[in-house]
């Protein structure tokens, strides 16, 4: 751990294996993308996009396929690899088989009337010529020629008519030209390489040409992955923007080929994937869109994905009670950004309980097991800040968030937590650990007493007792030239006097605070939350680094204390997300239960987040976790909304009035029983009641214009097929979509 608070790269150990820092090139891993069998989408064992290449020659390996196939651009949340976008939608846009077989039907009426006319059946063509020639110049030459003129602008106007009545120009449009063109016919060979991925064509602009050859060579041989490409073009955007780091990546790129720019941990891939990932758009696959009449135009038959330009707004998703969240939405999200830090483009941290489906703990830098003595890593208790109030704030928040009754509570908590953890860092030069502020919060008279004792001592530049009772403690000794240090025992002092006289009113805070921190005071505990130094701590202000994170909370054996802890985790990470210098890198925080971790003060953060080049995923078994006052704050601070099958008609309102109404067309049928005509009619009529038992009616029609909700309550709780969410995103950017029915399992 440096000085900074900030936990280095994993090191080979006996925990996690001996790995080298910087594997030797060509011995690469399996080419990637890869699919395995139980992943949904795709061949076992191919690679992602081998089935939408589409075109590419047959001794091309899949990596090079799936770097050449398309990616257009497209709607939010739409997986761009292959995307094919539909034709804009036409309301009166006529079917394919009505289209042909109209077509079909015009041009055998207009060969038949052109077989009518000549074979003579119909001589109205030939009146013309009757008309205005004499008996004597038919079969001259003129003539003749004037004739064939004549049936060539009969035959086009024939086609014109026709043509028009069967809709030809349309057939064209549709079917013919798309086959007929071929734009790549019009290219030549060097302008085909300019726009080729596998030929590096940056690198080649800047003069890199041997350096290019060399990762096209790998690309070509099966010796590059995903990871790879989206790792060295990270580096070369960092070129880009610092021009003075061009000499050391070329030398990386010609001493390393593929495994160049390498991530800290020297690793290149996460192992086995259970998702579909395309690191070139930055994009996870999490279902399809069926063609539904409900969902947007743009999305119907097209595969769904979620990327971190949408994870930067947030994301909600509420499901039933399992593992549906974690299999469904937070697996493939935590799977996307542990490849993300790989490639150097994101930092994440993953909480949730053992057995989460959030990947193998290969998959990660650092694993925390909190109450698990086997655990390689610690979690700092104060999120690596050094200022008393901050950390105040932040436990605070974690000890008070979840309840609504609390919340009345939090200033004053925020402000006896800051005299308490001000006095011992004025007293011992470091945080107090969670047995020494319990004691404080619960007026242990002798703590106070030693603590009074000690922050004198430095206020008066003496030596004084260390927290553990003996001298020179944590703080060591002030000589008197400190004067920031005496002067802020001084004010130390005064606020643990303040902090005296609160103690003896009643209802104080500190009763209520020590109860709560009294969860994390317990024998499991006891080497988890270290102040001082000791043991190998994460810390969030490591989120300046690509570092991929997993925090295993003990939620099965002490489940209060997993959501003191998840709520702390989420205020340690909001503070220090916007707090990074170097925001280059995509800050996450996914939490796979976050039951009763919302608060005003958090909700609040959460839409912070989107300016900071951060974001979280908070996944929930029902709106109930929430308190009522922020639930609907809560969803309007996130960007990104899913509900899945299996929610009440209570979370769908929720999801519902957040949605919101659109304009339709509505039709009212009415039948109306008939009544008018003669007797004849009439008559008719009654013969036919009473053979069939019902009256003749006539049908009425009536097509108005309402404002209806696009997912009512009923509609998500109801009728939302199993295995289905509906999911609506927005950019970073403020692009919005409407709600979308994804089917999960394609």
């Amino acid at each position: 751990m440096g000085e900074d608070g900030r936990l280095g790269p994993r090191k080979p150990g006996p925990e996690h294996g001996d790995r080298p820092r910087r594997p030797a090139w060509p011995a690469q891993p399996p080419i990637a993308p890869a699919v395995p069998p139980q992943s949904r989408g795709g061949l076992p064992g191919a690679a992602p996009g081998a089935a939408e290449g589409g075109g590419a020659e047959a001794w091309e390996n899949p990596f090079v396929r799936w770097m050449r196939t398309p990616r257009p651009e497209a709607g939010p949340g739409i997986w761009r690899l292959g995307h094919v976008p539909r034709p804009p939608e036409e309301p009166d846009r006529i079917s394919d088989r009505q289209l042909l077989g109209g077509a079909a039907f015009a041009l055998l009426s207009g060969l038949i009337v052109w077989s009518l006319c000549w074979n003579g059946v119909i001589t109205i063509w030939l009146w013309p010529f009757d008309w205005i020639t004499l008996d004597s110049w038919r079969g001259s030459a003129p003539m003749v020629v004037a004739g064939y003129i004549y049936y060539g602008l009969f035959i086009l106007l024939l086609v014109y008519v026709f043509g028009r009545a069967g809709r030809w120009q349309e057939v064209w449009t549709r079917f013919l030209a798309p086959v007929l063109s071929n734009p790549q016919a019009d290219r030549s060979p060097e302008e085909a390489e300019a726009e080729d991925p596998v030929a590096w064509p940056e690198l080649r602009a800047a003069g890199l040409v041997g350096e290019a050859e060399v990762l096209g060579g790998a690309a070509r041989a099966g010796g590059m992955n995903d990871v790879d490409l989206a790792r060295i073009g990270r580096a070369w955007e960092s070129v880009r923007a610092r021009p003075e780091r061009l000499r050391a990546f070329a030398d990386s790129v010609r001493r390393d080929g593929p495994a160049a720019c390498p991530h800290p941990s020297g690793l290149r891939d996460i192992g086995r994937r259970a998702y579909r990932h395309d690191l070139v758009t930055g994009q996870v696959r999490v279902g399809a869109a069926p063609d539904d009449k409900r969902n947007p135009h743009a999305y119907r038959g097209g595969a769904v994905a979620l990327e971190t330009g949408l994870l930067g707004t947030g994301l909600l998703a509420v499901g039933p009670a399992g593992n549906v969240i974690g299999d469904r939405v937070t697996g493939p999200v935590a799977e996307l950004l542990c490849l993300q830090a790989l490639a150097g483009r994101a930092a994440v941290v993953v909480v949730g309980a053992a057995g989460a489906p959030l990947g193998d703990d290969d998959a990660y830098d650092v694993v925390i097991r909190i109450a698990d003595p086997s655990s390689p890593h610690d979690l700092d208790l104060y999120g690596g800040t050094a200022d008393p109030d901050e950390a105040a704030a932040l436990l605070a928040e974690a000890l008070l968030g979840g309840d609504e009754a609390d919340w009345a509570h939090a200033r004053p908590a925020v402000t006896a937590l800051g005299q308490l953890i001000g006095a011992y860092q004025a007293a011992y030069g470091s945080l107090p650990g969670v047995s020494e502020l319990r004691g404080l919060l619960d007026g242990d008279r002798a703590a106070l007493a030693a603590l009074r004792r000690d922050c004198t001592a430095v206020a008066e530049g003496k030596p004084y007792g260390g927290p553990d009772g003996g001298t020179g403690g944590a703080g060591g000794t002030h000589d008197g030239e400190d004067a920031y240090a005496a002067d802020r025992a001084v004010a130390a002092l005064r606020e643990l006097d303040a902090r005296e006289r609160q103690l003896s009113r009643p209802g104080d805070i500190g009763a209520l605070l020590a109860g709560r921190l009294a969860v994390l005071d317990r024998p499991a505990f006891a080497r988890f939350f270290d102040t001082r130094g000791r043991g190998r701590q994460f810390s969030m202000r490591a989120l300046e680094h690509p570092m991929r994170v997993r925090i295993v909370l003990p939620e099965g054996t002490h489940a209060e204390a997993s959501r003191v802890l998840a709520r702390l985790l989420l205020a340690q990470f909001t503070a220090a997300a916007p707090a990074r210098s170097d925001r280059s890198l995509f800050a996450a925080l996914v939490l796979d239960d976050a039951a009763r971790t919302a608060s005003p003060e958090s909700v609040r953060a959460i839409s912070r987040l989107r300016a900071a080049h951060a974001g979280v995923v908070l996944g929930l078994h029902g709106m109930a976790d929430v308190a009522e006052p922020v639930r609907g704050p809560l969803l309007a601070a996130v960007g990104c909304r899913m509900v899945l099958t299996g929610v009440s008609t209570w979370d769908g309102r929720h999801f519902a009035e957040a949605w919101g109404a659109e304009w339709v067309e509505a039709e009212d049928v009415t039948h109306v029983p008939k009544v008018s005509g003669g007797l004849i009619r009439r008559l008719v009529r009654w013969v036919r009641q009473v053979f069939t038992g019902t009256k003749a009616t006539s049908r009425s029609v009536t097509v108005r214009t309402v404002e209806r909700e696009r997912w009512s309550a009923s509609e998500l709780a109801n009728t939302l097929p199993p295995g289905h969410a509906v999911l609506s995103v927005t950019t970073v950017g403020g692009e919005r979509t409407p709600p979308v029915l994804v089917d999960l399992h394609r």
